[in-house]
């Protein structure tokens, strides 16, 4: 078949559904363009060990390029979509327009400030590669001035690290901070008095960790507990102006430092999408993933909003992204070939979280565990999914040089 004569497939997003299904595609008689505004694909659940300066940006990103290199039926092109066009059928990106037969959008979620303005001004977030370095550069920034800060209450507001939401990446980050705390900076700064570091987690709700089974958030707390990270529970947020967090109840916690994992929306680009969109933003989507009027089209991932068995949103999780992926590639092939797409079932995997070192909870084929088998699980499973065969070998001796010396190799400020 002439190449131009392929069914032309635009795939909007290089993250985990943006792979998933293009590989699916990859011996289908079509032509697959790839676009994202990066030209790598991030591993972003171990983005925020990128901030804990536990691993490089390089470590957990892979070029696209190199990822498809063997593909010959994809082209990749980076650069951000700034129009979509359902009804004429095209995108158009960097000024230019690019015509589509099928369309996915897998363009991911974006951080939600829920409209404050400060927060978004002077808190820290882990989004992508700049806003991890961003975090760890800060991070190591307030234990270097603190070193030589004659001031005690200036010094103690360096030492305070709040985290906001204790969902998985909030306690991943507590965990993995405190242990920084405990077990690296002290041996780098020895005249520094720990017992005025503190890292604070604001949780709104009544648990951590709410999607998961009770016996796990009362495992999740009590394993942060000991590593004393100082967990607030029913805690709301009221404001945060770089120096200070303002507290709901009126009380104000002093600090240089504020990570915000609270909240996520879809990214930017669906919100001009003629479709109805669901709570975050979300693109409610038919159980078969494309759009109720514009069946050519996919939205997947983050961005897409679909219920479960039960009626209950399916979550922002890798998992789910991967196999709406899969799904997606899958329902594309039948529709060239002439056949009914299939309703998408999200098989759960099960759930995992680290805690730290040695530390995690996990729940898989309907047991609850956690522990030091649960951080294993969570360890292998997390290099077996990194892309890359060499990023995975430095992750695992990173992690192994980490676990048998308590040293953090990547303790560094720079501007990457």
């Amino acid at each position: 078949m002439n190449a131009n004569l392929k069914p032309h497939i635009i795939i909007i997003g290089a993250g985990f559904a943006g792979l998933e299904t293009a590989r699916g595609l990859a011996n289908a008689p079509v032509r697959i363009t790839l676009i994202d505004k990066n030209n790598h694909h991030l591993f972003q659940p171990l983005l925020y060990q990128v901030a804990i300066a536990g691993l490089l940006p390089s470590q957990v990103a892979q070029p696209v390029r190199t990822i498809f290199r063997r593909q010959k039926n994809l082209t990749f092109q980076m650069g951000e979509v700034t129009e979509i066009d359902l009804e004429q059928k095209f995108v158009r990106m960097n000024g230019s327009v690019i015509a589509y037969d099928y369309l996915v959008i897998a363009a991911g979620a974006r951080t939600n400030f829920f409209g404050f303005e400060t927060l978004e001004k002077h808190g820290l977030q882990l989004k992508d590669i700049d806003t991890a370095v961003m975090t760890r550069n800060h991070l190591l920034s307030m234990f270097e001035q603190a070193s030589h800060e004659g001031d005690a209450e200036k010094r103690r507001a360096m030492l305070t690290f709040v985290i906001v939401g204790g969902g998985p990446t909030g306690v991943e980050t507590a965990g993995a901070l405190a242990e920084l705390i405990t077990h690296v900076m002290k041996k780098d700064y020895p005249r520094l008095n720990f017992k005025e570091a503190k890292v604070i987690l604001l949780e709104a709700g009544a648990s951590l960790i709410a999607a998961y089974p009770d016996e796990l958030r009362q495992a999740t707390l009590r394993l942060l507990k000991n590593k004393n990270v100082d967990v607030r529970l029913n805690t709301k947020m009221q404001d945060y102006n770089g120096q200070r967090v303002m507290l709901g109840d009126g009380s104000v916690i002093e600090t240089q430092t504020l990570i915000w994992t609270a909240g996520a929306k879809a990214a930017e680009i669906v919100d001009s999408l003629p479709a109805e969109k669901a709570g975050m933003g979300r693109v409610r989507i038919n159980p078969t993933l494309n759009l109720p009027l514009f069946p050519e089209s996919f939205v997947i991932g983050d961005a897409a909003f679909l219920t479960n068995g039960n009626g209950q949103p399916l979550p922002m999780l890798s998992t789910v992204a991967i196999q709406q992926g899969q799904a997606a590639a899958k329902n594309i092939r039948l529709i060239i070939s002439g056949q009914e797409p299939l309703a998408f079932h999200y098989k759960d995997p099960g759930l995992l979280a680290t805690v730290g070192r040695n530390a995690a909870v996990a729940r898989i084929f309907g047991v609850s565990f956690s522990g030091f088998i649960a951080w294993v699980i969570w360890v292998f499973l997390h290099i077996y999914r990194i892309i890359g065969f060499r990023n995975r070998l430095i992750v695992m001796f990173n992690w192994a040089w980490d676990y048998f010396f308590y040293d953090n190799q990547v303790r560094l400020i720079t501007k990457e």
